[in-house]
């Protein structure tokens, strides 16, 4: 198991700046992902430590040691690339103890780690199986196995299952985690999925625009997140832009004025701010009760064990989540509700 340390790592590809900055701090046995939309600069990150790109400047470290200009064969790295990158002639077998034969090691040797791997990802019964044959759920577990055979510091994967479809997808997720907490390895995983991230991870780095927003466990960052954009990636929250005024204690949101805890505002003045109201903090009701918003139903969408809405009030849309009920199977587009904030689920942020 190995730590690694990158240190201002930034990467300048003529004028696109794709990674500016970032100092990350990961230890040893952690499986720890790198989060964010396309284009925000995660994978040139994850190649970066890999080796296969060149840091414009920064530093990168495994174990304390410096690895930023070896060679990517000599980092002691193992990847696992989006497409898999296996080799279709070749067998399951052939293919994990191909790394192993370019190192000149026994094949009696070869032969005892590669059916050691193959029984750890459950499929020592597709061992002389040729790889068109396999699902992709399958492939996937042999390109796993062919990162792992080779006994790497750290073990890397850049979005390994977005070529699955969603139900193998959770099923293989569980497969990966299950084996990296039985071998320990250290590994980065970079993904756009933030559900993938959240099931996966000890802790998460979101990224965007190739900085790094925040980096946490995944309930400290669903539940605190550090900016507006961290909160609506990570979990679809809506973002209100208003100004306090702490004389009502109230939140103005154009015409939407929003009563608030005076708990949550004893720290504040009257100004700018940013209220961050996660879809199931937002309790609707029918008819509307004292004290709440009346709003007017826009959409919904059933999706089984929760039910998705969007209510429109003074003119402004707010997404809601609820468990699915009685009552929500009731409500139809054009139907008034009322709404209701659980504020231990809000957030409110500074904003310029």
């Amino acid at each position: 198991m190995s730590t690694v340390t990158l240190h201002n790592l930034t990467k300048h590809f003529k004028n696109t700046n794709a990674v500016q900055g970032v100092s990350l701090e990961i230890s040893s046995g952690e499986f720890f992902s790198i989060l964010g939309p396309s284009g925000c600069g995660k994978t040139t990150l994850l190649r970066m430590i890999a080796g296969f790109e060149q840091p414009t400047t920064g530093s990168i470290f495994i174990d304390g040691r410096e690895i930023t200009n070896v060679p990517p064969q000599e980092r002691g790295i193992g990847m696992v690339f989006q497409n898999y990158a296996l080799f279709p002639h070749m067998t399951v077998y052939e293919n994990v103890a191909f790394g192993l034969e370019t190192k000149k090691i026994a094949k009696s040797e070869i032969r005892k780690r590669a059916e050691k791997i193959l029984d750890a990802v459950n499929l020592s019964n597709k061992i002389n199986t040729p790889v068109p044959q396999l699902s992709g759920g399958e492939q996937q577990r042999v390109a796993v196995a062919r990162a792992l055979v080779v006994e790497p510091a750290v073990l890397l994967m850049d979005e390994p299952l977005s070529n699955l479809d969603v139900a193998l997808r959770v099923k293989t997720r569980e497969e990966i985690r299950a084996l990296q907490r039985k071998t320990g390895i250290t590994t980065i995983y970079v993904t756009h999925d933030q559900s993938e991230a959240m099931s996966l991870s000890d802790r998460i780095a979101v990224m965007r625009a190739g900085k790094v927003e925040q980096v946490g466990m995944p309930a400290e960052i669903y539940e605190a997140p550090a900016s507006a954009f961290v909160a609506e990636f990570l979990g679809g929250a809506n973002v209100l832009k208003g100004k306090v005024v702490l004389a009502d204690l109230k939140i103005l949101v154009g015409k939407l004025a929003i009563a608030v805890p005076s708990t949550t505002l004893a720290s504040w003045q009257d100004g700018n701010a940013t209220l961050v109201v996660k879809p199931e903090a937002i309790v609707l009701s029918s008819p509307v009760q004292k004290g709440e918003y009346e709003g007017k139903i826009t959409h919904k969408e059933y999706l089984g064990f929760t039910t998705n809405f969007v209510v429109e009030t003074n003119g402004v849309a707010l997404r809601v989540t609820a468990m699915s009920s009685v009552l929500t199977k009731q409500l139809r587009p054009g139907d008034t509700v009322g709404a209701s904030f659980d504020w231990s689920r809000c957030v409110l942020l500074a904003r310029a």
